[in-house]
């Protein structure tokens, strides 16, 4: 700290603190939509306010690992996704290049154009049975869209899940 003349009384240094706070995306519910001929459909509106409040403009969209869907990532969370695969798999060994490989190879970028819409390609409508109706559903920080005809199949009867989540939250 020093002192200056009289009229400006005394200078300190100024330290400022920033604090960030992270906010995960949260994207919840089911809703149907329809492709166009070219493969063009409309995020639903509320999947896009989630994303403008994020300020990801960039998707990746990729066929899901385990089920007959595609799986569309906000690019902040593939990134933080493939990073994290990356730093479990040794770059030496072939199984696991492979692995990763095939991984991000099958990935495809996309972005919303003015109207909300985004483009699915033909290939990856065809690896899960897209002709024209999907339905979309929120899985937290990311998105699946299913053929409308599939998107049952994946789902447990009333029962099952009852008995299931049950099991899941009384484990400790």
């Amino acid at each position: 700290m020093g002192k200056s003349g009289g009229v400006w009384g005394i200078i300190s240094n100024f330290v400022a603190e920033f604090q960030f706070i992270y906010v995960r995306m949260r994207f919840l519910g089911n809703y149907e939509a329809r492709c166009d001929a070219k493969g063009r459909v409309f995020l639903p509106a509320v999947f896009r306010k989630i994303l403008q409040g994020s300020g990801d403009e960039k998707l990746v969209l990729r066929r899901d690992v385990f089920q007959s869907c595609l799986v569309l990532y906000p690019e902040s969370v593939w990134n933080e996704l493939t990073d994290s695969l990356r730093a479990r798999l040794n770059r030496w060994d072939n199984k696991q290049q492979q692995v990763y490989r095939q991984f991000v190879s099958e990935a495809e970028m996309v972005q919303l154009d003015g109207n909300g819409r985004f483009l699915i390609s033909r290939r990856c409508m065809k690896a899960v049975e897209i002709e024209a109706d999907v339905r979309f559903v929120g899985m937290g920080d990311t998105i699946e869209i299913w053929a409308v005809k599939k998107a049952d199949e994946a789902l447990m009867d009333d029962k099952s899940f009852g008995e299931e989540l049950q099991r899941l939250l009384n484990e400790e």
